[in-house]
């Protein structure tokens, strides 16, 4: 049988911008059907893409009346400005809004927009604006309120999160099924969503059996997943300090981040003009005014005896040995920015800890809305997260309307394989689903499943 998604047509999107994130976009939006065109003032990116992708692409300024016309803009239903200017991306935006009858979506960067996020979408009439360092900077936080994870989603207006941790030797849970675990209440109140083994993801059943080494994934409300975490012996404080090496935007955002919650912020910043605006900006941390890269002036600042190191510098060679130095020399809890995926499965390989994609995050997001607009009246996609190297979606729905689906218990539906309803959340409560519940309008629902591409609620179904 076709896939109920393949049967909502294809949306007509195009992207100005073939960097990173316009890259990563065009890869995804291609996989799911819809019509892409690209826009670039460099003809060798367009060229590449071009040649890679099934897309039309066009050479010239994205901001411009004629290259927008040529793109088709009177009949697109989608423009996403992700160019390396915030000004250039509102611009488009601004113009595609006057020109066609689509919808409008900017990346902005820079900390002086932040605060103005919801004024700009507002008076611009824009569907979304994108900060990823901002997004980047929020996720590695995350990690440090929970240092024990590997990963913290959240998802249900933050009230709830899928949590990834390493099973280390002698955890409770090694040798045991989950129908085992079940039984002695250690499961309560929380759902395992995905376990990745030996480069293989599995969403598990009730006779899967937990191995030392297992990346585990698990569904919970907020103070649920610290609950489970302590009664498995993992610690579940937040850190109480960070080293950061590099003080570009997302080192400032998370540096207030942490700041706000009272974990002390140590900075380590080679530009001596940017280390006195992060001075003025972040008067509460403390800015050192050097190269991140040497060993001796790591050691003089503590490295050896803090709680956690983020390496956030524009390089991912150097973020990648810092982390490794930082591992190598203290017990710290590790976070690392990697702006390129091309080497993925090295990357892996490594065992770096936790590792930010900015770029991911902002594709995510997009996507979300993209399925969002595609999808039936009957659902609306809130959230998308793609987990163990995006062999798995999770996918956070809206029920706006009655569906094939709604109203009847979860065991008489016909759901696809590798695929968990794994979480409900009505009327402010987190419910972590049986077979006896069903889903009713008005809920979110938390989807995690291998098939990827889901835009409508009732694509769940066989």
């Amino acid at each position: 049988m076709a896939k109920k998604s393949l049967t909502r047509r294809g949306l007509k999107i195009i992207v100005v911008g073939c960097g990173k994130v316009g890259e990563t976009l065009t890869d995804q939006l291609t996989r799911e059907g819809h019509e892409v065109t690209l826009i670039d003032k460099d003809p060798t990116k367009v060229h590449d893409l071009t040649n890679m992708y099934d897309v039309m692409g066009i050479v010239g300024t994205g901001a411009s009346y004629s290259v927008q016309m040529e793109a088709g803009i009177e009949s697109a239903d989608l423009l996403i400005a992700v160019t390396e200017s915030d000004e250039l991306n509102l611009l488009c935006c601004t113009v595609a809004k006057r020109v066609g009858d689509c919808s409008a979506i900017a990346r902005v960067r820079n900390p002086e927009y932040s605060e103005e996020i919801p004024y700009l979408r507002e008076k611009l009439g824009l569907a979304l604006i994108i900060n990823p360092e901002q997004a980047a900077a929020n996720e590695a936080a995350r990690l440090l309120y929970l240092p024990t994870a590997l990963e913290v989603h959240s998802f249900a207006h933050g009230q709830a999160e899928i949590v990834k941790f390493k099973l280390a030797e002698n955890n409770t849970m090694n040798q045991k099924s989950i129908a085992d675990l079940g039984r002695t209440g250690l499961l309560d109140r929380i759902v395992i969503c995905g376990v990745e083994r030996d480069g293989e993801m599995t969403i598990p059943a009730g006779d899967f059996i937990f191995e030392e080494g297992d990346m585990v994934s698990f569904v919970a409300a907020q103070h649920d997943a610290k609950n489970f975490m302590r009664r498995i012996g993992l610690p579940t404080n937040q850190v109480r300090d960070t080293m950061i090496v590099g003080g570009g935007k997302a080192a400032y955002y998370l540096a207030k981040c942490l700041l706000d919650v009272g974990i002390e912020v140590k900075m380590i910043e080679q530009n001596r003009v940017r280390c006195e605006e992060l001075a003025v900006m972040l008067p509460d941390a403390i800015i050192i005014n050097g190269d991140g890269t040497d060993t001796e002036l790591l050691k003089e600042e503590g490295i050896e005896h803090v709680e956690s190191f983020v390496s956030l510098t524009g390089i991912d060679e150097e973020n990648v040995l810092l982390t490794l130095h930082a591992r190598n020399v203290s017990d710290a809890k590790v976070v690392t920015k990697i702006n390129r995926s091309n080497f993925k499965t090295v990357i892996n390989e490594l065992d770096l800890g936790s590792v930010v994609y900015p770029r991911h995050i902002t594709s995510e997001t997009i996507i979300a809305y993209v399925r969002a607009k595609r999808a039936s009246l009957n659902s609306n996609v809130e959230t998308v997260y793609n987990l163990f190297d995006s062999r798995a979606e999770a996918v956070e729905f809206l029920v706006k309307e009655e569906c094939e689906v709604t109203g009847k218990p979860l065991m008489e539906l016909k759901l696809k394989k590798d695929l968990l309803v794994s979480c409900i959340f009505r009327n402010g409560e987190i419910i972590m689903p049986s077979g006896n519940d069903c889903i009713m309008v008005g809920d979110a629902v938390l989807i995690v499943t291998t098939h990827t591409g889901l835009g409508d609620l009732q694509d769940i179904l066989a």
